[in-house]
Order: C-alpha cells, then structure tokens, then sequence
C-alpha cells in the first residue's frame, strides 16, 4: 500500500493536487491511503517550501504545483 500525502493548507491548489492524485492512483489500480499535512512544521520537515506538494512513501515527488492526474499516474507508477 503506498501512502500518498498532500503537503499544504488546505487551499483550493491542495484540495485540487488531492483529487487528482486520487483519481490517478485509482485509475491505476494501486492500493493507497491519503493523508493531509497541515501542520507548517511537518511540511518544511519535508524540505517543502511551495505548497501544494505531493509525497509518496515520505518522498517528496513535486512541489509549487498542480500536475494533472494524467502526469501524476508516472510519479505513482
């Protein structure tokens, strides 16, 4: 099972990084669990200085953007 975290605030960018990444990682096929860090201090303990950001098994994969679900599917594969 891979954890899938989404690193922000909660702005509509993260909510957005979210549901693409969950429409990308059911599409294909793979066990998953979705976790929201909140917390500014988990995130930079992350080295992430530009939210939103997405995180796979705790490494950080891109950060400062939104990919489409499409090209999140090569950094879930």
């Amino acid at each position: 099972m891979k954890t899938i975290q989404i690193l922000g605030t909660g702005c509509p960018k993260c909510r957005q990084l979210a549901s693409n990444a969950e429409a990308a990682a059911r599409e294909l096929g793979i066990e998953f669990e979705l976790v929201k860090v909140t917390d500014l201090n988990e995130i930079i303990g992350f080295g992430v200085m530009m939210t939103p950001a997405l995180a796979v098994d705790g490494a950080v994969k891109v950060a400062g953007k939104v990919p489409s679900a499409e090209e999140l599917k090569g950094m879930l594969a």
